[in-house]
This record gives C-alpha cells, sequence and structure tokens, in this order.
C-alpha cells in the first residue's frame, strides 16, 4: 500500500462529483428566485399579522432543496440514503393561510428544477405564477363584510332592527340568533352601500335595543 493509497476513498472522489460552476449557478439562480417569492408573498400577503420569518423561510427553502437535488443527482447511494433521512423529519408548524402552502411548494419546486438544470422552466415558470398570484390574491370585494351584534329586549325591536339594516345595507342575513329570557342576541353579516357606519349609532338609539356591535369581518364565509 502506498501514501496515495491511504487518502484515496469513494468520499474524497465525491468532491468533484458536482462542479464549482454547477454549485455556483444553481444556488445563485435559487437565492435570485427565492427573492422573488419572499417578494411576492409579501406583498400578497392579508393575514392578520405579517411573520417576516415565513418571508425568510421562502429563500432558504428553495436554496435547501437546490443543493439537496444536486447531492442526489450525483450520487444513486445517495439518493436513497436521503430518501431514508428525511422520511422520518416531522413538521409541526401551523400553517395559518391557506395561500402559504403554496408558496412552501413554490419554493420546493424552484430548488428541485433548478438543482435538475431546467433554469428556462423555473425561471419563466415562477414569473408567470408570481404574476398569477399578484393578479388573483389581489383582487378585493367592492363592500366588505361586516358582523352586527345586536341585543334586543323582544321580537318587536327584532323586527324593527332587521327592517332598519335591510333598508340602510345591500345585503343582510342573519348568522346566529341566541334567545335568552327576556334577551335576544342576533348575529349578522351585513355588506354596506357606502362607507359610512353612522347607522350603527341609529341602531343603538332605537326603543329595545339594548346594544350593536360593529365588527370587521375578513374571514370565510358563504356569498
Amino acid at each position: 500500500m502506498t501514501f496515495n493509497d491511504i487518502f484515496k476513498s469513494s468520499f474524497l472522489e465525491n468532491v468533484t462529483s458536482v462542479s464549482l460552476l454547477d454549485m455556483v449557478v444553481a444556488m445563485g439562480l435559487a437565492f435570485a428566485v427565492g427573492v422573488f417569492i419572499f417578494l411576492v408573498y409579501k406583498k400578497t400577503y392579508a393575514g392578520v399579522m405579517y411573520s417576516s420569518t415565513f418571508g425568510v423561510t421562502l429563500i432558504a427553502l428553495s436554496m435547501i432543496t437546490a443543493f439537496v437535488i444536486l447531492a442526489v443527482t450525483s450520487n444513486v447511494v445517495l439518493s436513497l440514503g436521503m430518501v431514508g433521512a428525511l422520511s422520518i423529519v416531522r413538521f409541526r408548524a401551523a400553517i395559518k393561510e391557506p395561500l402559504d402552502i403554496a408558496f412552501l411548494f413554490w419554493s420546493l419546486a424552484v430548488g428541485i428544477v433548478l438543482a435538475a438544470g431546467l433554469i428556462p422552466l423555473a425561471v419563466f415558470g415562477s414569473i408567470f405564477i408570481g404574476v398569477v398570484i399578484l393578479i388573483f390574491a389581489n383582487r378585493r370585494e367592492n363592500t366588505s363584510p361586516y358582523i352586527v351584534v345586536i341585543n334586543c329586549d323582544g321580537s318587536e325591536s327584532e323586527k324593527a332592527a332587521l327592517e332598519f339594516l335591510k333598508g340602510r345595507t345591500k345585503k343582510c342575513v342573519v348568522k346566529s340568533k341566541t334567545l335568552r329570557k327576556g334577551l335576544t342576541e342576533m348575529n349578522l353579516e351585513i355588506r354596506l352601500a357606502e362607507d359610512n357606519t353612522e347607522f350603527v349609532n341609529e341602531l343603538a338609539d332605537m326603543q329595545g335595543i339594548e346594544s350593536a356591535v360593529l365588527v370587521s369581518y375578513n374571514g370565510d364565509y358563504m356569498g
């Protein structure tokens, strides 16, 4: 055995299995497209509380997936081991917005496609997806929905409140109704004809109305 045989191993041979140019191009493009995904996410986010860490995660996912796929494509044995290693990973982070799932899969797909060498598909596909999300995610209803919570003391005041709201709003639908002894509580979804909430003051001053609360509502609803 010679001195060179001591340092000869399959591990050292794998060092040059992926060229430096391939690594630089794949990681650089993964970072650039990841930043583009992050900007689209930041522009289209419509949740309650924006998380900057999730945006950074999208960039990191693109780059991490790219270098993992580069390693897998250079070694068949490594690809089998990678499948086994990743199969035991469990993620417990809750996804608060349904659109966030699309951004996660988008970042993963970009890393896979770039590492596979399909650069035009990754770039133009990401641009097309970004434009589609920007167009549809930024569409908003002309009239924002509101929830009105009314406490009244009987059926007569209940009917009067409903007639009043139907006359002052574009849409008025009863969502729930709770009856207690001597008190009725109603939750109604309304759409305003114009951006004016002064009618709530008039509603609260009506005879038989104990209280009236107006709440902005931007969750899922049946329309």
